[in-house]
């Protein structure tokens, strides 16, 4: 036997082979799982249950209190002010009277809520009997919009 059979080993080729389609391999997995939209995905869900939440809270208060709505409800679609102390709603509708005894707080977007801004919108039918809470920064082309 000589000295080169003896030696046992993998050529360069063959290791940048194995690399490579390791890497196509690992690219299609990538592609595949799509991070970006499972996390977008994720805020509409969250934006969902969040404007269902608020929208309870808005009727539960309603039946409480015969039929009356809270805040300043208007027929324009509004921005749902964050209540708080030192918050100033200028501009958006307070719905502080829900806190505490219908909702234990407003909820905020998961991507663009701010200390002062829900950033969901609220409005009423003209006729002021439906109420449409809506997430208007919804991703992926989303609409996110309950009317009750």
């Amino acid at each position: 036997m000589n000295l080169r059979s003896m030696q046992r080993g993998f050529t360069l080729i063959e290791l940048l082979l194995v690399i490579g389609i390791i890497a196509i391999l690992a690219a299609i997995v990538i592609v595949a799982i799509n991070p970006t939209k499972q996390l977008s995905d994720m805020r509409n869900a969250q934006r969902r249950a969040d404007v269902n939440t608020i929208l309870n809270a808005v009727t539960q208060y309603t039946i409480d209190h015969t039929g009356t709505l809270p805040g300043a409800i208007t027929t324009t679609p509004t921005e749902i002010c964050r209540s708080g102390i030192s918050v100033d709603c200028t501009g958006l509708i307070n719905l502080n009277t829900l806190t505490g005894s219908y909702i234990l707080a407003l909820p905020n977007d998961p991507e663009t809520g701010t200390e002062t801004s829900t950033k969901y919108v609220i409005s009423k039918e003209a006729k002021g009997k439906a109420v449409t809470v809506a997430a208007p920064d919804a991703e992926a082309g989303m609409v996110i919009s309950v009317t009750h």
